[in-house]
């Protein structure tokens, strides 16, 4: 927030893609699922050569965890074949669930978009920045900020706040925008895409399946 006014980071994107030079830049764009980066790479591919980093530590259960992998791989393949756009690249950074639940200790029970989700965008979107800088990115991003769920102004923030420490420029994003969340359903169903219905973690798990229960006790 700047001057006490919510930053519209849908027009601070456009700022940066219509001062892109001719020439494509590199963009690390970390996913948190291939349905959330299906409008992303759809978006971007035509101005960036997009590396997706597939980093989720608080994706907590193995399998759910390598279901999640293999459809995202499956969709860059998939871009990929059509020949439109830049090539997508992937990368998958290190499975660590431990780090995730040391990072949350004493957060398990904040509700979904509280205190504990923030240290989990912060802990991934570390990560991204350390990559990025390895691997000379002239920008990294993720595409958490599609989701209405997401907190667009916390992740910008916590994105910028890693990239200045680590010396790499952050990509302003807030997807959702001019029907990105929409456009991602709609991805979704023509590549028949896996959607979960809860963010990754045994705790939101938890608390989507309560959800669920209060939900059929409410209609009997």
């Amino acid at each position: 927030m700047m001057n006490g006014q919510r930053v519209n980071y849908q027009k601070e994107l456009d700022n940066v893609l219509d001062s892109l030079p001719d020439h494509h830049r590199r963009l690390l764009l970390h996913s948190c699922c291939a349905p959330c980066s299906s409008y992303c790479l759809e978006y971007l591919r035509q101005y960036f050569e997009i590396t997706v980093f597939y980093y989720n530590p608080n994706i907590s259960l193995p399998a759910e965890y390598g279901l999640r992998v293999a459809e995202q791989k499956r969709l860059i393949g998939a871009l990929n074949a059509q020949g439109v756009g830049n090539r997508i690249s992937f990368v998958e950074g290190d499975y660590e669930p431990e780090r995730f639940f040391g990072a949350v200790q004493g957060l398990e029970d904040c509700l979904e978009g509280g205190k504990r989700c923030m240290v989990c965008f912060e802990l991934r979107l570390r990560e991204a920045a350390a990559m990025a800088k390895e691997g000379g990115f002239d920008y990294f991003t993720t595409t958490l900020s599609i989701s209405p769920l997401k907190n667009a102004q916390a992740l910008n923030e916590i994105g910028q706040r890693m990239g200045a420490a680590l010396g790499v420029a952050y990509l302003p994003s807030d997807f959702k925008k001019r029907g990105g969340y929409q456009r991602s359903l709609e991805l979704s169903r023509e590549y028949g895409l896996y959607r979960q219905d809860y963010c990754g973690c045994v705790f939101s798990k938890r608390e989507r399946e309560m959800a669920k229960r209060r939900d059929l006790e409410n209609e009997e």
